[in-house]
């Protein structure tokens, strides 16, 4: 019944998402919604998830890593340029989206000052100090594009609901331990999260990273709150910028895809 309604609501998400953008000119400095239409999320379950499909828990989550781990690495430096193919704002080709504050901002303005947009980890690396090694410090499924000052404001603080509105932020909200993302990427950021905890499992020289159910989680290879990151998957489904994102690494990047985009459904079996 749950993929059911996660499917009801993401279909309603889009068409949601169509009406708007024709509806409304976009605007260059405002929050932007992708409309961009991909591939369903059955049409890989025959040949990309073949291996996977049918099982749960423990074993679809062996089966996702296996799947997911063959995939081609981008140096750090080839990151800047991916990101402004991956998060480029479908209105304005000139531009890419911050992932927390939803602003579109010029491709060019890439840098680290301040009105300038980096690289966020969403998984902070310091959880499992992987740095920004070719491998999960360059993994295009998890980097997004942030500005500066609120990639600042989250640091590497566990993800989690309350605190007080972060400048800039688009809505987000952030305390002493915790962040919490806009309302429109919560579920973005969910999938992230459980994507890399399934691809970086400590068999290839990097920690093995886990979702536990706290926060304050400092150098360790872990990053909460599952709890809320399982709320946020289910009440914030992908939507048409998340499933195009995920196509364009598949396609001209890393050739490997987060599979809770596609089905995310499979975070509540595996967790």
């Amino acid at each position: 019944m749950l993929a059911i309604r996660i499917r009801r609501r993401k279909a309603a998400a889009l068409a949601s998402a169509v009406l708007a953008v024709l509806a409304t000119p976009a605007l260059a400095a405002s929050p932007a919604t992708a409309t961009t239409a991909t591939a369903s999320n059955t049409d890989y379950d025959a040949t990309y998830y073949k291996d996977a499909i049918g099982k749960t828990g423990t074993s679809l989550k062996s089966s996702l890593h296996t799947i997911i781990s063959d995939q081609t690495k981008v140096s750090y430096a080839a990151v800047w340029d991916a990101l402004k193919a991956t998060d480029e704002d479908p209105g304005n080709s000139g531009n890419v989206i911050l992932l927390y504050s939803g602003v579109s901002r010029s491709k060019s303005l890439n840098g680290g000052d301040t009105g300038d947009w980096n690289r966020e980890h969403t998984w902070a690396k310091s959880h499992g100090d992987f740095g920004t090694a070719t491998g999960p410090g360059t993994d295009l499924h998890h980097l997004r594009p942030s500005d500066v000052g609120v990639n600042s404001i989250r640091g590497n603080k566990d993800f989690d609901n309350g605190g007080s509105a972060v400048s800039g932020g688009g809505g987000s909200l952030t305390d002493s331990d915790s962040f919490e993302p806009r309302d429109a990427v919560k579920g973005d950021v969910a999938r992230m999260i459980f994507y890399m905890a399934v691809r970086y499992e400590g068999g290839d020289g990097f920690p093995d990273l886990e979702v536990n159910g706290q926060v304050g989680n400092g150098s360790n290879p872990y990053i909460g709150k599952l709890s809320v990151l399982k709320t946020w998957n289910d009440e914030d489904p992908p939507d048409a910028f998340e499933e195009h994102r995920n196509q364009v690494v598949y396609d001209d990047y890393q050739h490997n895809r987060n599979p809770f985009i596609d089905h995310p459904e499979w975070v509540e079996s595996i967790w």
